[in-house]
């Protein structure tokens, strides 16, 4: 490694005179890749963000010496200390970021093209035809498929791997010499996630860029990183090389977050004696009307088959998990089963016939479904007791205020909420509670119809890994008392071996492979399957 390329010095970060990072510092040599790590609210975004004063909200304390030319004799400078006319020439140019959730971060209104070409105008004087030909060549070298059509499209038309790509190739447009990478990963399959640390760590390596990445993600860690730093309630509490952290942690918290790997339970996981099944799909298909090119598609339309002829049955007391990348259809399985899209094929529920409509209402209680982003699927104008109680007004319409309010206490309680834990319980709104506590509103929304089968939608792939944990043991805790049923929706492996007795590979539509998860994930017989499982294992 070289000279240090960022000295962070006693960095203090406060908002309203609430300090929420205290005295924090850190090196980042050139070249060099480091990792800050914590659970959600540890203060590590908001470290990232104050080094380029994206928080116009905070008070900014400390120093932030900056030596693009480190080892150079080069000019070094406080990026704490600089007017914020200087700040906008090292913004996108010396100091790079790539953003959490790029569907937020990308502008809506502009195809990704121009969105890289702007920074190329605004730092690099291009012509705008010149910018435009290097946005294409940039999403090129970062591997999306056909990037000359692709810098023609909205942030919309791309998937989720394109976009996270889009947004590396506007943060590397400058060739910046400190990349500042915020949750690069999150929610992205696993080999997209190899796809991209390959890429990172690429181009890292032929821009001679310094990486600072912020996550949760252990396994990403150990996969990426040359050091880490482990931050806990704003303050960093341990870091050194990643063999050494690992390998021998100092710090409890440190411990904590090694030890939170989902893990197996056994009773929850016992076999299951052979009953009819909750639900039962044979030949299940899902098609979308789509335009024909030309003249045909003045008279008629073509269709997309999403889910082609899937077969599955779901016992009580099991769990079934259901994995592949994103467009593999395994959502759309899912709402399919929800009954909420049609479809070709026999649909089963309890035995009864499903159609998801007005006429099977009846049977809707016995299915629900807990979505993967907790904020988005909880509304923030509903007060948590509306919120969990919305399912008894539906189907238990005879219960009075003060039965309804009981039993949304007693599912509350049922998912570690307690009115004597959270005064006001019921009258709080969603924003008022972590993610995970949000998630565990979700299960009890769920919960509350006394359902028999829970389609569980990426339940734990937006949670730190200690919440993680925390809400799988729930989920496994549940099942084991109250005998539920599962399907599983989920792209990572390790969750799928934590929860589910049988599993079920997609690919385009198809199942691929299906079978007890322990011969399916050990002996994987379909060469994607092989892939799946040694991606989770590469991160």
């Amino acid at each position: 490694m070289s000279a240090a390329l960022l000295q962070v010095q006693n960095l203090r970060v406060a908002f309203g005179g609430k300090r929420v990072v205290h005295g924090v510092d850190f090196d980042l040599a050139a070249g060099e890749k480091l990792a800050l790590v914590g659970e959600s609210g540890s203060g590590k975004t908001v470290t990232a963000l104050s080094l380029l004063r994206l928080l116009p909200e905070a008070q900014v304390d400390g120093r932030a010496l900056f030596s693009p030319a480190a080892g150079q004799g080069g000019e070094t400078r406080d990026l704490l200390a600089l007017s914020e006319r200087q700040l906008r020439g090292v913004r996108g140019k010396e100091v790079a970021m790539i953003f959490q959730e790029p569907m937020t971060a990308l502008n809506p209104l502009f195809p990704v093209g121009d969105q890289i070409a702007e920074v190329l105008q605004l730092h690099e004087a291009l012509s705008p035809a010149a910018a435009r030909e290097a946005a294409v060549a940039l999403l090129a070298e970062t591997g999306i498929p056909d990037p000359q059509r692709r810098a023609n499209a909205f942030p919309h038309q791309l998937s989720g791997g394109q976009r996270q790509r889009a947004m590396i190739a506007m943060a590397l447009a400058c060739k910046p010499r400190l990349l500042l990478a915020d949750e690069p990963t999150t929610a992205l399959d696993v080999t997209l996630r190899v796809q991209i640390l390959e890429l990172l760590d690429d181009l890292a390596r032929k821009h001679g860029m310094a990486v600072l990445m912020i996550t949760h993600d252990l396994n990403l860690v150990k996969r990426f990183a040359d050091r880490v730093a482990v931050m806990e309630q704003g303050r960093i509490v341990e870091q050194g090389r990643v063999a050494q952290l690992f390998g021998a942690p100092q710090h409890a918290y440190t411990r904590k977050l090694i030890d939170s790997r989902p893990t197996r339970d056994p009773a929850a996981l016992a076999p299951q004696p052979a009953q009819p099944p909750v639900v039962q799909a044979q030949g299940l298909r899902v098609a979308y009307p789509v335009a024909r090119p030309g003249i045909r598609g003045w008279f008629s339309k073509g269709e997309f088959v999403a889910v082609h002829g899937a077969d599955l049955a779901v016992r009580p007391g099991e769990t079934l998990g259901i994995v592949g990348e994103s467009g593999s259809g395994k959502s759309t399985l899912a709402l399919a089963v929800l009954g909420l899209l049609p479809h070709g094929g026999s649909l089963q529920v309890d035995g009864r016939a499903w159609t998801g409509g007005s006429a099977s209402r009846s049977l809707r209680r016995f299915i629900q479904v807990v979505f993967q982003d907790p904020f988005s699927s909880l509304s923030p104008r509903m007060t948590i007791e509306e919120i969990v109680g919305e399912g008894l007004a539906v189907h238990d319409g005879a219960l009075n205020e003060v039965q309804r309010r009981e039993q949304v206490l007693q599912a509350l309680a049922d998912v570690g909420l307690a009115e004597k834990q959270f005064p006001g319980l019921l009258g709080r709104y969603p924003h008022e509670f972590s993610g995970g506590q949000r998630q565990r509103i979700a299960v009890a929304r769920a919960l509350i119809v006394s359902p028999q089968l829970l389609v569980l939608d990426e339940p734990t792939s937006a949670l730190d890994v200690t919440i993680q944990k925390q809400v799988l043991a729930l989920l496994q805790r549940l099942q084991r008392e109250r005998g539920l049923s599962y399907l599983l929706i989920t792209h990572d492996v390790e969750v799928i071996r934590a929860m589910a007795h049988r599993v079920m590979v997609m690919k385009d539509g198809h199942v691929l492979e299906a079978g007890e998860v322990d011969t399916v994930l050990d002996s994987p017989q379909d060469p994607y399957t092989r892939k799946l499982v040694a991606a989770a294992l590469d991160v």
